[in-house]
């Protein structure tokens, strides 16, 4: 890893020194200043990997510098140089954040060895963020779970379309899982080694929406006190995910339109157009024809956004996966919390299948969590979801019709239904796995094969890992 270095020393020739040494050794970038302030101020304006400084200085002493440095860019190893060295001194400055003290005079190799040390801890802070990212993106997408050809379907176009640079607008209502598919876009593109950087457009103040998407020049409006990235800038090259896009103002939409159209944006107060190298995904709940014709939404925007639909399914409308997606849950909940539950009763999933779930699969999720918490046995319970009405697990929405049929049409619908929801339960819980399933309702292997024929279920539509969309 080549560093860019940043030496602030009130002494010009202890920063000509410094330059020579780290220059003549190493690859690295060295910019020197003397002021402490003005160093300050370049800092905020450019990346830094380490920051030599010596302690005693005038306006600002090393300490102090050492505080302000961190603030803007808290990963920053700072290296502290002074020629008045004490146990107090060396203790502060590591309490607030130093990565090494150097007293002087020093030896031309301490600085090289101390420099190379720094270096090599930046490496491992970047690897780091770079694996808690990746195993963020991991588990937010291994909740996009399903076995429903919808949701196969889904899993495929998601595939076809990661490796294009095609625009995606996702809708559908809310807990349906839109980020979790944008992650999956980007997790499967060619820009996966670049950033995903998601704005959630009702999350943020209508006036301060633009400087965040576009960024600021400095003096563009009271308490812009330095210049600042947008987060267009900050995803170039990779991926902008504008969540909730439905409740943009016209002004945004706008602005919006221009970047889609021209890949093109001017912080806000600058005179200067910058391009942008990004793939854009959206994501909004709302009906945006609808929302055109009551002259909310721009039409123009609406068909540079809707280049590739998706459109996600309430989970009313695939019940099918609730077996597969509990025990997903289960099993998520189970290690967050330290338990071990190991099954669903037939009864507590037959009431999850049952439910209306206006908050889809956000509020399975949720009701799962619940009952991993509250559960006390090794098998989760109607009880332990803590459900705010009572539910009848005899007729479950399915069965709506129950009630007009004769007793033996009736009796046969109810056996296959129970057929039908309980081998899904076994399926989930085994991973597809026919022969642990069967063991596990103490059948035969070849009756279950029957079971499943007869009930219409695809055994391996359950083989889902984690990580794995298919």
């Amino acid at each position: 890893m080549i560093g860019n270095i940043l030496i602030i020393d009130d002494e010009k020739d202890m920063l000509t020194l410094l330059k020579r040494i780290i220059s003549e050794e190493t690859k690295h970038k060295v910019t020197t200043e003397s002021d402490p302030i003005k160093a300050l101020e370049l800092f905020s304006q450019r990346h830094f990997d380490i920051v030599i400084t010596d302690l005693k200085m005038p306006k600002i002493d090393g300490i102090k510098l050492l505080e302000e440095v961190k603030k803007i860019s808290p990963d920053v190893s700072v290296i502290i140089l002074t020629a008045f060295a004490t146990i107090e001194t060396a203790i502060d400055a590591i309490r607030k954040g130093a990565y090494d003290y150097i007293t002087k005079p020093f030896k031309r190799e301490l600085i090289l060895l101390t420099l190379d040390k720094a270096i090599k801890w930046q490496e491992m802070v970047i690897e780091n963020k770079a694996l808690r990212q990746e195993l963020a993106e991991k588990e937010e997408f291994s909740s996009l779970v399903g076995s429903t050809p919808i949701m196969k379907g889904i899993f495929e176009r998601i595939h076809q379309v990661a490796p294009t640079m095609g625009t995606v607008l996702i809708t559908g209502p809310s807990g349906t899982g839109k980020e979790l598919v944008a992650v999956a876009i980007h997790k499967f593109s060619m820009r996966r080694d670049k950033k995903l950087i998601t704005i959630n457009c009702t999350a943020i103040p209508e006036q301060m929406l633009e400087s965040e998407l576009f960024g600021h020049i400095k003096g563009a409006f009271t308490g812009a006190w330095q210049d600042k990235k947008g987060l267009v800038e900050e995803a170039c090259g990779g991926t902008l995910f504008l969540d909730e896009i439905g409740d943009l103002s016209s002004h945004m939409q706008t602005k919006l339109l221009r970047l889609l159209q021209e890949g093109e944006y001017k912080p806000v107060g600058s005179v200067t157009t910058k391009k942008a190298d990004l793939r854009f995904i959206a994501a909004t709940n709302h009906d945006l024809k609808s929302d055109i014709k009551a002259g909310s939404f721009r039409e123009d925007l609406y068909y540079r956004l809707n280049v590739i639909r998706f459109e996600l399914p309430q989970l009313k409308h695939r019940k099918q996966d609730i077996p597969i997606l509990s025990y997903h849950f289960l099993k998520k909940y189970n290690r967050i919390n330290q338990k071990n539950i190991k099954n669903i009763s037939p009864e507590t999933m037959q009431v999850l299948i049952s439910l209306e779930y206006q908050g889809n699969v956000r509020e399975l999720e949720n009701i799962i969590e619940r009952g991993v918490i509250f559960c006390r046995k090794d098998s989760l319970e109607v009880k332990d979801l803590q459900l705010d009405t009572e539910h009848s697990v005899l007729f479950s929405d399915f069965d709506e019709e129950i009630g007009k049929l004769n007793f033996k049409d009736a009796k046969d619908k109810m056996i296959q239904n129970f057929h039908k929801v309980y081998i899904q339960s076994l399926l989930a819980k085994s991973g597809g796995n026919i022969s642990k399933a069967a063991e596990s309702a103490g059948i035969q292997r070849q009756y279950l094969h029957r079971l499943i024929k007869e009930s219409d279920i695809r055994a391996d539509s359950f083989k889902f890992e984690d990580d794995d969309l298919l």
